[in-house]
């Protein structure tokens, strides 16, 4: 390891101690959380999840920036991305229950709020498997867009503000890396499970989980970035 590593190391134990050493610190965040939660879903998925490209990055190049990789720009990603997955989080929550009662499962409901039962692991994993399906391949495919398009502008600040050339982009995408190994094999095999066990923890733990699960998201889609450029 370099000294790099250990003085990250120690700025990510500095930036969460205070969570667990301070009830006050913990409770002030927990709720601001609550009543500014699309507020913190953007901070914490502009920092975390772009932490983990960061993290991405020093895997495949020894490095944890360099010219032409766009920190900045890829911060403002993922902050807007993270709106839309609190959004995601709060519509399949709500709306793969009420689809489960449509359906005759009318405990679906009302399972989530019970101590946990065989049902309340099916619901959760119902709500996963919903939202990884119908949003996650969409979003993913969004970040990819945008994460070309900050690449081909030299990762400035000022290149990020050009318009998108979506068209161009997404014709030229590897989608044989996009499907085989972002769609196919991430989001069954990872982001489904990890999402289930994210819906069965008390709300205070889901803070904690998700922001873990942001900076696992940043390096899979980094490496999936990379996997991409070797194709």
């Amino acid at each position: 390891m370099k000294r790099v590593d250990w003085i990250v190391i120690g700025a990510c134990i500095l930036f969460f101690l205070p969570f667990f050493i301070s009830k006050d610190i913990y409770s002030f965040y927990s709720d601001f959380n609550t009543n500014h939660g699309m507020v913190t879903s953007f901070i914490k998925f502009a920092i975390l999840a772009t932490f983990g490209e960061a993290i991405g990055l020093r895997i495949r190049t020894g490095n944890y920036n360099h010219k032409g990789f766009g920190l900045i720009p890829r911060a403002i990603v993922w902050g807007v991305l993270g709106l839309t997955i609190k959004l995601a989080f709060v519509v399949f929550a709500v709306g793969t229950p009420a689809f489960l009662s449509y359906l005759g499962l009318k405990e679906a409901a009302t399972a989530m709020q019970g101590s946990i039962s065989i049902l309340q692991i099916f619901v959760a994993f119902s709500i996963s498997a919903t939202m990884n399906i119908i949003y996650a391949p969409l979003m993913m495919t969004f970040h990819k867009i945008t994460d070309t398009h900050i690449i081909n502008n030299g990762g400035t600040l000022s290149g990020f503000f050009t318009p998108i050339k979506f068209g161009e982009i997404i014709t030229n995408l590897n989608w044989k890396v996009q499907w085989n190994f972002v769609f196919k094999k991430t989001i069954p095999f990872f982001w489904i499970p990890a999402h289930t066990i994210t819906f069965l923890l008390p709300a205070e733990f889901q803070v904690l989980f998700a922001a873990i699960l942001g900076i696992v998201l940043g390096v899979l889609l980094a490496v999936a970035s990379q996997m991409g450029t070797k194709q």
